[in-house]
């Protein structure tokens, strides 16, 4: 516990730690085509250099509990946020795609390592009774660091080169390991010789890599059509399978499963999964919806996230103290879900026409119910916990709500290019050449284009392709607005969950404060 000006150096130290790591989940995104193009690459090879920071980030995050105890936190917290560092200085040196995609996967592994690790030493950090106000604290960084990623990448991209994307993490970084070396108390590593369960690091390694590639890959090269994503997938079924069994088993394991006992941790990873889904989910499909329906450029797409950004910034710290007060995390995450869902559904009622003024307020509610969500569901999951066991209970939590992202945005994909195909067969089955609709527009066209001097071929040629443009767009305006309204019933299905947790609870008095006094 700290206090007076150490303690909000830590604040903000942490902070800046968790907004740079989740900020490099999105940056990237929308660097790819230049990436792409400078190093000599096709698209489909250049996306791994998201896959694999992905991979490392799912890898590493329950392992963080494990890895903090054995070496000590401060020094695992510093030399994550140097490896993390240094990769980064890497990366923009890399001189062909495969350096880029290994440094890629080595700054995952710092990244990834700050999440959990930050979470627990800012509960360190503040008394008992402020430790609501922390979990808002933490929820800043996980809210903002994903909106503005591809906001910074945007306006990088435009006027830099695409190498400053990792570049400007170096400055933050050394500063936030120098600061971290200052102000972070002293800790000691365990000294016991009980041996490292290296079978388990393995088995958690190969299942959950295998797994990322599968997500990330999947669409791409068209699901179970391609061998590799068969074996990966049957790779990853039998390695986590194992990884449970033997980490159930073992009297030392790397992740310790058996905090899955409380049922409230179990229905609060789940929400949690469902919040990641959205969260990355909304981040991946607004952006693609925005610059290939509206013609937006990549800057644009991401200023419009930020007020709901600024607005969940605002709000999370009075959410940590709403709870400190007594209020019911359950009540918020209702609220959550229920916003989360309004925006899906706004968002599914837009059209061709809709102005960038319509979004305004479905992205308000989208932020908001990031925040309502991010800060009681990181205080719910924890609360019926042995003080022992809430950093490994927060780091399942992390890692499901990252897993959430990565299943969000690979089911999300593929989920549009079907709906893209069903709604096209859908839309051209009345563009024919006996419609008299059809006739009209090309009639129309071609008059217009005659007008400005097109002879009658290329005036017919142009007609029917800008026909075939109009229907591309609706087809995947329908697409996206399918998406949107997945989203929406995703998060209102969630709202009976949380329902259950509050049955469960009904006896105790004031359960929030069971959050805070466990932490």
């Amino acid at each position: 516990m700290e206090t007076g000006f150490r303690k909000w150096i830590i604040v903000i130290t942490i902070i800046t730690s968790t907004i740079i790591e989740l900020i490099d989940t999105t940056i990237v995104n929308v660097s790819i085509n230049t990436m792409s193009g400078n190093l000599g690459a096709s698209l489909e090879d250049t996306a791994w250099v998201i896959t694999s920071y992905a991979i490392a980030n799912v890898i590493i995050i329950p392992m963080t509990s494990f890895l903090a105890e054995k070496i000590g936190r401060k020094q695992y917290y510093i030399g994550s946020i140097l490896l993390f560092t240094i990769t980064s200085a890497l990366c923009g040196f890399s001189t062909n795609l495969w350096e880029l995609v290994a440094f890629r996967f080595l700054q995952g592994v710092g990244g990834g390592a700050l999440l959990s690790t930050s979470q627990a030493i800012l509960f360190e950090t503040f008394p008992p009774k402020e430790r609501g106000l922390a979990s808002g604290i933490f929820s800043l960084g996980i809210i903002i660091g994903p909106s503005i990623g591809p906001v910074m990448g945007g306006y990088i991209v435009d006027n830099l080169s695409w190498q400053w994307i990792f570049y400007v993490n170096i400055p933050i970084g050394l500063m936030a390991a120098l600061l971290s070396y200052m102000y972070l108390r002293p800790t000691q590593g365990s000294k016991d010789n009980r041996r490292i369960d290296w079978l388990g690091i393995a088995l958690l390694a190969i299942g959950v890599g295998a797994l990322q590639v599968v997500l990330e890959r999947g669409e791409t090269d068209d699901w179970f059509a391609a061998n590799y994503i068969i074996a990966l997938s049957v790779i990853s079924v039998i390695a986590l399978a194992t990884l449970i069994w033997w980490e159930l088993t073992t009297e030392h394991p790397v992740i310790n499963f058996r905090v899955l006992k409380s049922t409230t941790l179990s229905i609060s990873a789940i929400m949690t999964f469902v919040l990641g889904f959205g969260l990355f989910s909304a981040v991946f499909v607004f952006p693609l919806y925005a610059q290939r329906i509206i013609g937006y450029s990549a800057f644009q797409t991401g200023t419009m996230l930020l007020p709901g950004t600024l607005m969940a910034a605002m709000v999370s710290p009075f959410l940590g103290r709403m709870l400190q007060s007594g209020l019911r995390p359950q009540y918020l995450i209702i609220t959550g879900f229920l916003f989360s869902a309004i925006f899906g559904f706004f968002m599914s009622k837009s059209n061709l026409e809709t102005g960038g003024a319509y979004f305004f307020i479905p992205l308000i509610f989208r932020g908001l119910g990031a925040a309502l969500l991010i800060v009681p569901l990181t205080a719910l999951a924890v609360s019926e916990l042995k003080p022992q066991d809430i950093p490994q209970g927060a780091a399942l939590n992390n890692m499901m709500r990252q897993m959430g992202g990565s299943f969000g945005i690979a089911l999300i994909n593929t989920y549009i290019a079907n709906r893209a195909a069903t709604n096209r067969t859908a839309l051209i089955s009345h563009v024919t050449a006996s419609d008299p609709n059809t006739q009209m527009r090309i009639s129309g066209f071609m008059r217009n284009l005659m007008a400005h001097g097109a002879t009658y071929l290329r005036a017919m040629q142009q007609a029917i392709g800008g026909l075939e443009n109009t229907v591309v767009r609706q087809t995947y305006l329908m697409s996206y607005m399918d998406a949107f309204l997945l989203l929406a019933l995703m998060n209102a299905c969630c709202i009976p969950l949380v329902i259950i947790t509050i049955k469960r609870r009904k006896e105790n008095a004031k359960p929030s404060n069971v959050v805070v006094s466990d932490h």
